[in-house]
């Protein structure tokens, strides 16, 4: 029993630090990307970290099967689309109003799935979205008005959760990994046709290059498959709880570096957001 419980103990660690790392992120990319265009950082994020998994293992390639290639081709789409509507919204509000509304993808999911695929809605999933629209209306509402920037992360949210719904339905039976790759290479196509549009621009700085690489190596390579690998050891909802660790890390970084003050509306909406990440995801007993 000790091995199991090294295993998930392992496990909760590595998630974490997935966590801490999208959570970062967020705070890093902040500067980044008053720098450099968004599409222009996520075109060359996505091209390195795929260039990177493939080197890491280039037997991969061996591996890309038509369905592998069609579905991951799919998936990439939808989750380039979550990046790049992410990014433009960092880039128009703070780094912790990024995290937490990004954060509701936890509660968009299976309501997606309801609708895609008539998967049944418990009790449990309505609270947590009327906590989380609640939550949402703390964060995005200013005096009498919505911002309207936030609407860019609320699509994101939306995209990150039909990634996380495909990859269900598609990724049981499929080589993980080579999934994986062609979802950063079509990712990496998607944003270089948007970066070409009006021009390339490659990072600029020392502290932009940083960023990238941030994102690259820890962000995006290095957690796509500690995600992949804690699902084969640890139960799915278990999984997305950890995870919305990255909305919590992502304000006290942003804070602890001085980027942002927090206000108590934002800290309110926020929390309510993390409560009904977990009344959604916390798994029912048998």
């Amino acid at each position: 029993m000790s091995k199991p419980t090294r295993v998930g103990v392992l496990a909760v660690i590595a998630l974490l630090l997935v966590g801490l790392s999208w959570g970062g992120s967020f705070v890093w990319m902040k500067d980044a990307i008053v720098k450099q265009p968004p599409a222009d950082f996520l075109a060359t994020r996505f091209s390195l970290a795929a260039l990177l998994m493939v080197a890491v293992r280039p037997s991969v390639l061996k591996a890309l099967t038509k369905q592998n290639l069609v579905r991951g081709s799919i998936l990439g789409l939808i989750l380039g689309i979550g990046y790049m509507t992410q990014t433009i919204g960092l880039s128009l509000t703070t780094a912790a109003i990024t995290g937490f509304i990004t954060g509701l993808y936890v509660v968009v999911t299976p309501i997606l799935a309801w609708l895609l695929f008539r998967e049944r809605v418990s009790q449990k999933v309505f609270i947590g979205v009327t906590l989380a629209l609640v939550g949402l209306g703390f964060i995005s509402i200013n005096g009498l008005s919505i911002e309207p920037d936030h609407l860019w992360v609320v699509v994101s949210a939306i995209m990150f959760a039909a990634h996380i719904v495909g990859l269900g339905r598609w990724s049981p039976g499929s080589d993980v990994y080579a999934l994986t790759v062609v979802q950063l290479a079509t990712a990496a196509v998607l944003t270089w046709a948007l970066a070409l549009g009006d021009g390339y621009q490659a990072p600029p700085s020392i502290d932009v290059w940083g960023a990238v690489w941030f994102t690259v190596v820890f962000a995006t390579a290095a957690a796509f498959l500690v995600q992949t690998w804690a699902q084969s050891v640890m139960n799915a909802s278990r999984v997305a709880i950890i995870l919305t660790s990255e909305v919590v890390f992502a304000a006290l970084i942003s804070v602890a570096v001085g980027q942002e003050t927090l206000l108590p509306r934002v800290v309110i909406g926020g929390a309510l957001m993390v409560v009904a990440m977990l009344v959604v995801e916390w798994p029912s007993k048998a």
